[in-house]
């Protein structure tokens, strides 16, 4: 699917283009060559992240780990593979994020958490270091307006709270809270609320 990092990321170098939708290089392999991409696609993937050749090549082996029976060792031909959020989920760098599915979601094609090679390039590069504080606040938004709507609402601010506090606020708590964010007639819980309604 080498396409969606394009339109995704916005491209590190000057002069960068639909190139994008190819990726890249070859890698090494105890003396052996063995080619997961072809130049141009590794060239396109540096273009469109933050990363150089030996750390594009590192995340696709973290990504093939995921799922080596589902992920190719060949990527030349730009293969259609999702590795399912379950996986995704379960690294280091999310298990503990209590967003760590709404992250999932923002980053895939399809806002169903299961992620291409493309996508999980693309959050890893937001993610970096080297990303500008620019990039980093859109997607940040994205993650906390949890109904797309494009603003974050009452509804979104109840859902990280929620996400935050991993839904242990008592109904008293919950309520201080709403009162202090400014939202009168939604001071119940959303638990409480579902079951009054």
């Amino acid at each position: 699917m080498c396409s969606s990092l394009a339109t995704r990321v916005a491209p590190r170098r000057s002069g960068a283009s639909g190139a994008c939708s190819r990726a890249l290089a070859a890698a090494f392999t105890m003396g052996n060559k063995q080619t997961v991409f072809t130049h141009e696609q590794l060239e396109a993937y540096q273009d469109c992240t933050f990363f150089t050749r030996k750390e594009i090549m590192r995340l696709f082996y973290r990504y093939q780990d995921l799922a080596p029976q589902l992920v190719p060792l060949d990527y030349t031909s730009c293969p259609d593979v999702k590795v399912p959020y379950e996986l995704i989920g379960s690294m280091p760098e999310l298990k503990d994020n209590p967003f760590r599915q709404r992250i999932a979601q923002v980053f895939s094609d399809d806002g169903d958490g299961h992620m291409t090679l493309d996508n999980f390039l693309d959050m890893f590069s937001v993610m970096s270091e080297m990303a500008p504080r620019d990039l980093k606040a859109y997607y940040a938004f994205k993650i906390y307006d949890f109904n797309d709507d494009g603003y974050i609402c009452a509804w979104d601010l109840e859902q990280t709270v929620t996400k935050l506090t991993r839904g242990e606020l008592s109904a008293e708590e919950w309520a201080e809270g709403t009162t202090v964010l400014g939202s009168p007639g939604r001071n119940q819980s959303p638990h409480r609320r579902a079951e009054s309604e």
